[in-house]
């Protein structure tokens, strides 16, 4: 017997639009490709250790492919950062849109987080390469005051 049409449960709509990927894609992705920058890894490596090629680690850094939870955790323990990195610093209002929105909110705070900028894991990376602490402490200053001198001109 069937039940009629008003009681029966309605299928939930996909949260995923069409034509593009969902912001909190974007960003799991962006936290992805920034681990992977910090520790000197190429996507291909990435991919070999996880069994993938690098298109599909491409993808995966780009939010156009969603990245399932057992891969997830898998790339986690690549990377060695636990799973909630990924979703740190996801901003909430950009969670609670969906589609093309929230995709733009999303985008335009990766586009200004310094921080997920390939030159500056580069740079950051090869600060820490320098063994010297006093010469560390030398380029940090240096790096400080030329910051300071750029702001106020």
């Amino acid at each position: 017997m069937d039940k009629p049409e008003e009681t029966k449960k309605k299928r939930a709509t996909p949260i995923r639009t069409r034509g593009g990927p969902e912001a909190v894609d974007v960003h799991v992705g962006s936290r992805v490709r920034q681990r992977r920058t910090m520790l000197g890894m190429s996507q291909e490596k990435l991919g070999e250790a996880l069994g993938l090629t690098f298109q599909q680690v491409q993808k995966y850094e780009r939010g156009a492919n969603r990245i399932g939870a057992s891969r997830l955790h898998h790339i986690s323990e690549v990377l060695d950062v636990p799973i909630n990195y990924f979703f740190e610093d996801m901003s909430p209002t950009f969670t609670r849109k969906r589609g093309k929105a929230g995709l733009a909110e999303a985008q335009a705070e990766y586009d200004h987080d310094p921080m997920a900028k390939r030159e500056t894991l580069e740079l950051v990376r090869s600060y820490y390469k320098i063994t010297d602490p006093k010469v560390r402490r030398r380029v940090f200053e240096l790096t400080k005051q030329l910051g300071k001198s750029f702001a106020e001109s």
